[in-house]
This record gives C-alpha cells, sequence and structure tokens, in this order.
C-alpha cells in the first residue's frame, strides 16, 4: 500500500502558556473544541482564564468567556492578582463574558427536555461583536449538573460543540471530576465527544501537594506524554514544569576556572571546567559550607559574579562564617559581584521554588551559581518532585553555560551514600566527597574527587584542615582503607611495620 506524505497536518494554536505548548508540541487544535478536566481547586478556570488572556496579550486575538457558575464581577476580581486587567479588554473590546451563572431567584426545574438554543445565539452574537478567535465555557458541571437525562446531556454537548466548530473559534470547555481517582467523564460522554481532552491534578504526596497536568487525549497529532508539574505564579498565572521538547544541545568547552583553592585546582587536573555542575558531599561539619565559600571567592577574585542560595543558614550566620576564614561577603556584595538569596525549604514549594531561582539567575546573570544545600530541599519535596527540580535546574544552569555548585548532606557523620547524591549523582559532572577519618583516637577529614567528566583528576584521598584562613589540602592518606565507607582501618603494610619492630626489638627497650 502506497503511504501518503503530503497530508495537511493539524493545524495548532499556541495557547502561550508557559512550557504548555511544548507538551503539546505547539498547542490546541485550532478551530476545535478542548477539554480541561479536573477535580476542584486544580486551576482549571485559571488556566482557561490565561488562554484567553495569553490570546489577547501574545496573539492579538479576542476572546469571550462563558460562566455558568461564577460571575463575572467575581471572575475580574479574583483574576487581577495574576495581573489579568479584564474589565480594561472588556472596554477595549479585546474580552466579552457571556453570563450563565445562577443567578438568586433562579429556579432550575430538571423536569421533561431542554436545550440550550438560546444560550448559543448569545455566545455566537458575542462572538461576532468582537472578533473573538478564543472561546472558553466554565464550566459543563454546573451547566449540566441538576439534570438526570444522560441521552439529553450527551445531545446537548454535541448540539455546543457543532455550533463552536460553525463559528469558527478554538474552544475550551472546563469540567469537574468527582475525584482523583474517578472517572474523567461525569456525564458519560465528555472524553468521546471532544477532540483533545487535559486532565488537571493535585495530588496528596507525603504530606505535601502537587499540581500536575496531563494531555490524555489528542486527535490527529502526536503530544508528549505523562504528567508534568505545574504552579500558578502570582502576577503571572500558570507555569509548566517541562524538560519535553528541550535537547541536549548546551555548548561545551576546556576552559577552567578556579574552585578557590589551588590545591583542589591541582587534584581536578586544572580546575573546573566553566559550564560544570559540581556536587560537594559530606556529613555535617566536613566543610561543605566553606568550599562554597572559597569557589565563591575565587569568582570574584577574578571578577566573576556569583550567586549563592542558602537554604540552612541566614544571611548573617554566611557574613560571620566568611568572615571567620577570611573572607569579607559584605565588601563583595557591595561591589556587585555577589548575590545572597537566603530562605527556609519550607517557604514554596518545589515548582515555584525552582520558578524563583530561575527567574533570579536570569536577572542576575551571575558566572557561578552555588545551593548550599540540596538536602535541605529534599526533606520538603517527594523524591519524583525533589528529581525534577534538579533536573530542571541543572539543565537550565548549563544552558547558561554557567559553573554550579551543591552541596549534600550524607545521612551518617562517618559518610555511607547520600540519599540527595543517589537521586542527581548522574546529573553532576563532577562529585566531590568530604569525610571524617578516626585515626588513632583523632578525627580528621579526608577529600577525593570521585568523578569528573571530561577530565583527569588525582584519585586519591587527600587529608585537609581548616583554620582562620580557609581549608588547606595536604598529603594523602597511606595504608587506610575504608575511608569512604565510613569504616577506616590501618592497612597491611602498617600492621607489618609494627610486627617486624616487634620482632628486632632489643630485650632491655621497654
Amino acid at each position: 500500500m502506497k503511504k501518503t506524505t503530503d497530508r495537511p497536518s493539524l493545524a495548532k494554536l499556541p495557547t502561550h502558556i508557559p512550557g504548555f505548548d511544548l507538551i503539546a508540541m505547539g498547542g490546541l487544535p485550532k478551530g476545535r473544541p478542548t477539554l480541561v478536566s479536573g477535580t476542584s481547586s486544580t486551576g482549571k478556570t485559571v488556566f482557561a482564564v490565561q488562554f484567553l488572556a495569553a490570546g489577547i496579550i501574545e496573539s492579538g486575538q479576542n476572546g469571550v468567556f462563558v460562566t455558568f457558575e461564577e460571575s463575572p464581577d467575581d471572575i475580574r476580581m479574583n483574576m487581577i492578582s495574576l495581573g489579568w486587567d479584564i474589565a480594561a479588554w472588556e472596554s477595549e473590546g479585546k474580552w466579552a463574558f457571556v453570563d450563565a451563572s445562577p443567578q438568586d431567584d433562579d429556579e432550575i426545574t430538571a423536569i421533561g427536555t431542554f436545550d440550550l438554543a438560546a444560550l448559543l445565539v448569545r455566545v455566537e452574537h458575542a462572538v461576532r461583536q468582537i472578533g473573538a478567535e478564543r472561546i472558553v465555557m466554565d464550566t459543563l458541571g454546573s451547566l449540566f449538573g441538576r439534570f438526570t437525562d444522560r441521552s439529553a446531556i450527551r445531545r446537548e454537548i454535541l448540539r455546543i460543540l457543532r455550533s463552536l466548530k460553525t463559528m469558527n473559534v478554538t474552544a475550551l470547555v472546563t469540567s469537574e471530576r468527582r475525584d482523583e481517582s474517578g472517572p474523567l467523564d461525569r456525564f458519560g460522554a465528555e472524553t468521546f465527544v471532544f477532540d483533545a481532552v487535559i486532565i488537571l491534578r493535585n495530588h496528596l504526596e507525603d504530606e505535601k501537594r502537587r499540581r500536575t497536568i496531563e494531555i490524555f487525549k489528542y486527535r490527529g497529532t502526536t503530544h508528549h506524554q505523562g504528567e508534568y508539574p505545574f504552579t500558578i505564579v502570582p502576577e503571572e498565572g500558570i507555569a509548566v514544569l517541562s524538560l519535553a521538547g528541550m535537547e541536549l544541545k548546551q555548548q561545551s568547552g576546556d576552559i577552567r576556572i578556579t574552585s578557590g583553592s589551588q590545591a583542589l585546582d591541582d587534584i581536578c587536573g586544572g580546575g573546573f571546567f566553566r559550564d560544570s555542575i559540581v556536587l560537594v558531599s559530606g556529613a555535617t561539619g566536613t566543610g561543605k559550607t566553606l568550599m562554597t565559600t572559597e569557589f565563591i571567592q575565587g569568582g570574584a577574585g577574578n571578577g566573576e559574579k556569583c550567586l549563592l542560595f542558602a537554604f540552612e543558614e541566614s544571611r548573617e550566620q554566611l557574613f560571620r562564617n566568611a568572615r571567620g576564614w577570611g573572607v569579607d561577603y559584605e565588601r563583595i556584595e557591595a561591589e556587585g559581584k555577589l548575590r545572597l538569596v537566603c530562605e527556609y525549604p519550607e517557604v514554596s514549594g518545589m515548582e515555584d521554588r525552582l520558578i524563583m531561582m530561575k527567574k533570579v539567575i536570569g536577572t542576575f546573570k551571575p558566572d557561578r551559581v552555588a545551593v548550599d544545600s540540596l538536602s535541605a530541599l529534599e526533606r520538603v519535596s517527594s523524591v519524583k518532585g525533589f528529581r525534577e527540580f534538579v533536573i530542571g535546574l541543572t539543565s537550565f544552569i548549563k544552558h547558561q553555560e554557567t559553573a554550579g555548585l551543591f552541596t549534600s548532606t550524607t545521612p551518617t557523620l562517618m559518610g555511607g551514600e547520600s540519599i540527595t547524591e543517589a537521586h542527581i549523582s548522574t546529573l553532576t559532572d563532577s562529585i566531590i566527597l568530604l569525610r571524617y577519618v578516626e585515626l588513632y583516637g583523632e578525627m580528621r577529614r579526608g577529600l577525593t574527587v570521585l568523578k569528573m567528566r571530561g577530565s583527569q583528576h588525582a584519585k586519591n584521598i587527600f587529608e585537609f584542615t581548616i583554620d582562620g584562613q580557609g581549608f588547606h589540602i595536604g598529603k594523602p592518606f597511606h595504608n587506610i582503607s575504608g575511608i569512604l565507607a565510613g569504616m577506616p582501618a590501618a592497612g597491611a603494610a602498617l600492621q607489618e611495620v609494627d610486627r617486624l619492630d616487634a620482632l628486632f626489638r632489643s630485650e632491655e627497650r621497654p
């Protein structure tokens, strides 16, 4: 059978909702109806309003909003916090309401036949009056919820869809689900008659709420599968966090930058790569924050702009700690080479935090970004949410060709595998491990470069010390095993020296 390769593809209308057009691979089906389904508080009305608002702002396309539930006054008031002045658009002839919301004196009887002919006439008049190209109907549940005749409901839904298609508009219709795990069809017909179906969810995972969006159905074209997290940003609206459509095209060069320590630069084969992500993992007190401070000082000393996200210590604590190591954060900040962002992890969700961090990075345009620490963020997120956050952050930093240094805390003092490290070790370019080493009743510190992509590096475990001038890397440990596992022990060579010394010890010697 001969295949036809020149068939016209389905036209798509960009929604201009951040991130959504990526997973929809272009937008909604142009000139066709789309259903947005979800339980209460999933963001259906915000998504619908943003569809119209973005059309006006980004494409100059006017819109009609048909409301079956909230009054136009309520919608105007609720959406002003997202930066959308609907009343102004109405006065300019760019937005029109068709108010079919219940009135105080309404008495609707669910007996006998009914049809929506009069309503559809009002809708078509509003579309023609302002030349609308986009239309929203919010929500089917409020329109048909008091009727029991399923065949009549299905007939009227089909009538609505046929009428919308004759108006030559791209339509978005919302509908409520009863619960997250229940059926999508509240009236037994929605997913069959709509050309595209979008599901919004508001999951409760580990006592944390997490909104996701999924394109469940899209006739005549392809789209990215699965659920994607999204959040509602003040003054902006919905933002979908997705890596869909992104390719690994970031530049990768051989330019090196200093870690802030000449000795560590030598261990790493000449310093860090400028476009790499470095993970520093260690127990509390091993020197992770100090290494972050050295990293920032090294950049500032070369005239680079540095950005530090701190989630465990306040601004004043960071200033005090840096002074104790001979680094003047206040002076570096006054010179415009440093910006500190200090916030408790519990202040916001991972999706909101990622958007905030991207904005700060995009505005400040740093040469170096440090995060201290990822482990603090992990405790307020689900495993999936945390990994998606790290993927989003690392990919964004790499696309900026900016050096990044992240810290993570191991679960035990003597080391062992960090949960954070296990989740993101494959996403980072280099891993530096800091460990405590107990020898003969004395606690020492050890450092090793576990991984460094694209470069040779020393494989030894080096002892390092910390004083008022920072950290100092010394000689490697010899004849000691089990350091990385948290169980250091003297090697066979050291034991052999003790045995030989005992064999040749003089009888007179005590």
